[in-house]
């Protein structure tokens, strides 16, 4: 029986299926999701966009990534960490981003406690890939519908724990598994998926910081 998380294209040429879910996918299905991050803006970037995103479809937030990422200044965290109600203001008044009030605020709460982690740990990227799973801790088979009608792990409750404890907001278990899956902590990419393999062979050489 097909594998219905999985869709073979007219190329022959298969995938995970939620790529077809709008155009947009493709190219972040193939390219981005699953691929390891170690820079700290980028991760920034990656924790408040599923921030964002939280009660909100993914295509949305995605759509909108460019004018997000104009609005913050490229996700710099430390110019975010400077930002002043006038600054809140102003994102509150731009039409490319969500206007969210409370997670503008959050965006710009995380920035000084991603300041903090920097100041202790000498990059975000150490501090966070520290909650990576063991490979004991990784299903050896991906389970497409435990983590679709349960989207978080053991791992990603403990990362949203552990922020949660030095003032990050909007990083609940659900919100820091779909960062995990999105960041290459973990490989969700289907079996049978073209790019299962490939992720699995960046994540071999990928360097943890």
């Amino acid at each position: 029986m097909d594998n219905p998380g999985l869709t073979t294209d007219e190329a022959g040429v298969t995938r995970c299926t939620w790529r077809t879910a709008a155009p947009e996918y493709l190219h972040y299905h193939d390219h981005e999701w699953g691929v390891p991050v170690a820079d700290d803006i980028a991760l920034y970037e990656k924790i408040c966009l599923e921030g964002f995103q939280a009660g909100m479809a993914w295509i949305t937030i995605l759509r909108k990534r460019e004018s997000f990422r104009k609005a913050f200044e490229g996700f710099d965290f430390r110019r975010v960490a400077q930002y002043t109600e006038q600054d809140i203001e102003r994102l509150m008044a731009d039409p490319g981003i969500v206007r969210n009030r409370a997670k503008i605020v959050s965006t710009i709460n995380n920035a000084r406690r991603a300041c903090e982690l920097v100041d202790e740990s000498g990059s975000l990227a150490a501090w966070l890939w520290a909650f990576e799973p063991t490979a004991e801790q990784r299903p050896s088979v991906v389970d497409l519908a435990y983590w679709t009608s349960n989207p978080t792990s053991a791992a990603s409750t403990r990362l949203s724990k552990a922020l949660k404890k030095r003032g990050w907001t909007f990083v609940g278990p659900t919100t820091m598994y779909a960062f995990m899956q999105a960041m290459g902590m973990v490989n969700d990419h289907l079996e049978g998926c073209i790019c299962r393999q490939h992720i699995e062979e960046r994540r071999r050489q990928f360097k943890r910081p």
